[in-house]
């Protein structure tokens, strides 16, 4: 038992990496394969956590054609998954036995594990090692991909496998990956692109007698998709590029694969391999075992490509032939109940057979009657119809247009420099005669997204020209005081993340902060013109900076006075700062009122801001002299004599 829950019940067969076993999940009381790590991967802690991570991620999957992680854990004896029991076997069995499939079987084997590749890879997970091990079948004949995560854990991890066990792997290793460049689902794509070329073909295109003779064939050559695959041909062309970015992802061979099948006739039935039959739970006979996975050296197995198991038992260890377990005998035919009136002597025996005999005649009759009318409809082919061109409208307008016999499902992407709003590509190539089906388009929102580059620090110049070589336009905002950032720097800039090429950027520039502290402008005498030019340098913009003027006797006429705030205060840069400048003494000139009647002298003066005395005998009425004298400067309120007659 594994976990106190799951029945070994027998060894579906062991590699360079885990044992693997057919079992009774006694819980749910259903079929279940058990694969127990090996002893050295137990001892790994750095495996053990790579382990325990991609289990978890690879469990959250839920596709058809990816093999359902049921459980996991952790015993004294090493490290289990529990998986979905596929019983039809692999890919690799199918070949091991010299099955060729067809190009129309490749493209049906082929669309069913891009499609489980595509939920994957949306999902951040990456294979790493497809191959025909990898690609299991159900009893029905649907491909599941296995594996998923373990590849991961195990190339991280510091245990390595024995000599040679790399050998299946390395035969379906992308060029990057044999370059040990970094991965994405791209390196998946390549890989699939050479299993379904082996399987169409018999050969691995590149392979060679050493690992890096397979190696360096691949690292400069794409892959030449035999002649025979007919439509295939250009998808496997394109999924089997040198380069990552020229070639197909996931998604996008899902789509080259669904317009090879619309060219191919229907596929015939897989030669599936057998599947395994183990004694379960159901059968009434214990099988009960201690738990104790191998300690010696690996047991002989068929599992030639790194250690992969598949569903059927082809080992030497376990005594099945590579094409799979003998046939039981088949189970004893039940007597059916004799009629009621078989004892009865009343009626000859040939008599009474020849009246059982003709119900199931014309039971038989109807029986084929309706075969070959379902047979008729069955192999009727089905109705095509030439698929529209759906480029360049508008969603409503392409689904419109689809209609009565397609359906459309809208994908957004974005494209720089495409037409916003209108369909881009199909999955189904225009003109092309296809069954109804639904039509994948991608509708164009617009310019691709770049990430807005990081513009703290940089100076308004600096912060446009990076942002123009992203293909983003700047646009200034209010500039903005801080009392951390320096004047002319930027501040803030919005958006951050990433927006669409084109796109504008707002920044906020620095002010500086906000207050300062106000020079001593009036003990130096500056003049005013000075004044304004040392607070514009403090950073006081001069539209904020005022100007009063003011008599003093002490003060040159232009030097300032006076400011305010006063000397050694702080002076917002966001409010007004007052100079107030001198205009020099209150002076005014004494105007000439000699010959003038008293009366009119007088009111002289006092226009003038001088204090009129008069000094005369009595009835006088006319000035005769004055002092000061006319047209001398004194300060205005000074006393002003006259004389008069």
């Amino acid at each position: 038992m594994v976990g106190e829950r799951y029945r070994l019940l027998d060894p579906l067969g062991t590699g360079a990496s885990a044992d693997v076993y057919v079992a009774d999940d006694v819980t749910l009381r259903r079929r279940v394969a058990v694969k127990v790590l090996r002893d050295a991967l137990a001892d790994d802690e750095g495996f053990l956590r790579r382990f325990r991570a991609e289990a978890r991620a690879v469990a959250q999957l839920r596709h058809p054609n990816i093999v359902t992680v049921y459980d996991w854990g952790e015993e004294d004896a090493g490290a289990y998954l529990v998986l979905e029991y596929l019983g039809g076997g692999s890919l690799r069995d199918m070949l091991d036995r010299g099955v060729v499939l067809t190009p129309t079987q490749a493209v049906h084997i082929g669309l069913e594990a891009a499609r489980g590749l595509e939920h994957a890879h949306r999902r951040g997970l990456i294979h790493r090692d497809i191959k025909p091990a990898n690609l299991l079948f159900d009893d029905e004949g649907r491909l599941a991909i296995a594996d998923f995560g373990i590849a991961r854990a195990l190339a991280e991890a510091t245990w390595t496998e024995p000599a040679g066990a790399v050998v299946g792997t390395v035969r379906y290793a992308s060029p990057e990956q044999a370059r040990g460049q970094s991965l994405d689902g791209r390196a998946d794509v390549y890989a699939l692109a050479l299993a379904l070329v082996e399987a169409t073909t018999g050969a691995v295109p590149f392979a060679a007698d050493t690992t890096l003779a397979t190696l360096v064939a691949r690292l400069d050559h794409p892959i030449d998709a035999p002649e025979g695959l007919g439509p295939l041909a250009p998808a496997i062309a394109r999924a089997g590029a040198v380069d990552p970015t020229e070639r197909l992802d996931a998604a996008g061979l899902v789509r080259a694969l669904e317009a090879a099948a619309t060219e191919l006739p229907p596929p015939g039935r897989l030669p599936l391999a057998p599947s395994h039959r183990a004694p379960s739970v159901a059968d009434g006979v214990d099988t009960t075992t201690t738990f104790a996975p191998a300690r010696g050296p690996a047991r002989p197995s068929t599992f030639a490509e790194g250690g992969v198991p598949t569903a059927v038992t082809t080992s030497a260890a376990t005594g099945v032939p590579p094409g799979g377990p003998p046939a039981a005998a088949p189970p004893p035919i039940p007597a059916w109940p004799l009629p009621a009136d078989a004892a009865a002597p009343s009626q000859p025996r040939r008599t009474r057979a020849r009246r059982r005999r003709w119900p199931w005649f014309v039971a038989v009759l109807l029986i084929v009657a309706a075969g070959a009318g379902a047979a008729a409809v069955l192999l009727r082919p089905a109705r095509t119809y030439p698929v529209p061109d759906l480029t360049r409208l508008a969603p409503a307008a392409a689904t419109a247009k689809a209609r009565p016999h397609f359906t459309v499902d809208v994908r957004h992407v974005r494209r720089t420099g495409a037409p916003v709003g209108v369909v881009l590509d199909q999955s189904l190539v225009a003109g092309s005669k296809h069954r109804p089906a639904s039509i994948a388009v991608d509708v164009s929102d617009g310019n691709a997204l770049v990430p807005v580059p990081d513009l703290s620090a940089m100076t308004a110049d600096a912060a446009a020209a990076v942002l123009r070589n992203v293909g983003l336009v700047v646009k200034q905002g209010t500039p903005s005081f801080s009392d951390t950032v320096p004047n002319g720097q930027v501040i803030d800039w919005s958006p951050h993340a990433q927006t669409a090429v084109g796109d504008s950027v707002t920044i906020v520039v620095s002010l500086g902060s906000r207050y300062v502290t106000m020079p001593d402008l009036v003990t130096a005498e500056t003049p005013a013109d000075q004044a304004m030019a040392q607070l514009v340098q403090l950073g006081i913009p001069q539209s904020a900076i005022t100007e009063t003027q003011d008599f003093s006797d002490t003060v040159p006429t232009g030097d300032v006075i006076s400011t305010t705030p006063p000397a050694g205060q702080q002076a917002d840069r966001g409010g007004t700062v007052t100079l107030d400048v001198s205009k020099g003494p209150d002076v005014v000139p004494v105007p000439d009122v000699r010959g003038d009647s008293v009366r009119n002298a007088e009111a002289a003066l006092k226009s003038a801001g001088l204090v009129p005395e008069v000094y005369g005998p009595p009835g006088f009425s006319t000035v005769v002299d004055q002092n000061p004298l006319p047209g001398r400067k004194v300060k205005r309120g000074s006393h002003a004599q006259l004389v008069a007659l």
